[in-house]
């Protein structure tokens, strides 16, 4: 569920409490915990509604001016209507591990094991190394041009970078990715492999 940094800073403020979606089917879970660049975001409930339903105090819970500033934004798209209950959970616990300084050799071979089974599963071959070492040497570059780079699709790119990104390993910025201090460690470890 893709949420708008000014509306994310708002859920962990407290100043918004809803969200509403129009999807074929709901892409979220009651009870869930999403990840999103302000943390972990909790889904407290989803329901689906009709237009009608809305109300003025449900818009500005949800962050707009008005019901008609809501009610505008949802009548151009397509799709059941979900109102979603949210509120913020906690920090990104893959913030704290892309921090870590140190990494023993324990940690080194369930992450190795980790990305060895990327690799294994992987349709294009093995790649773990490649894209590492690819952010490595060209901090903060953007997707596509990192995907010429590789060879790659940049869909294919985007979507297994997140995989590295979820154990810690890189850094997404507004444009490109870096390797965060841990992905250095394991970085270090694997070529001297």
């Amino acid at each position: 569920m893709l949420i708008k940094l000014t509306q994310l800073k708002k859920i962990k403020d407290g100043k918004v409490s809803l969200a509403f979606r129009k999807w074929n089917n709901a892409r979220v879970k009651k009870g869930s915990n999403i990840k999103t660049a302000v943390g972990l975001i909790n889904i407290i409930d989803i329901n689906k509604i009709s237009l009608k339903d809305l109300s003025e105090s449900e818009a500005i819970k949800a962050g707009y001016d008005n019901l008609e500033e809501l009610q505008n934004e949802l009548t151009s798209r397509e799709g059941n209507l979900y109102k979603i209950s949210l509120k913020y959970h906690s920090e990104d616990p893959r913030i704290a591990l892309r921090n870590k300084s140190d990494l023993t050799q324990k940690e080194f071979e369930e992450i190795k094991h980790k990305l060895d089974r990327f690799d294994k599963f992987s349709k294009t071959g093995d790649w773990t190394l490649d894209v590492l070492k690819t952010i490595s040497s060209n901090p903060k570059l953007k997707a596509g041009e990192l995907a010429l780079i590789l060879g790659k699709e940049k869909s294919w790119l985007k979507t297994n970078i997140r995989k590295l990104k979820n154990l810690g390993l890189t850094i997404s910025h507004e444009v490109g990715y870096s390797i965060s201090a841990y992905g250095k460690l394991v970085l270090n470890k694997l070529i001297q492999a």
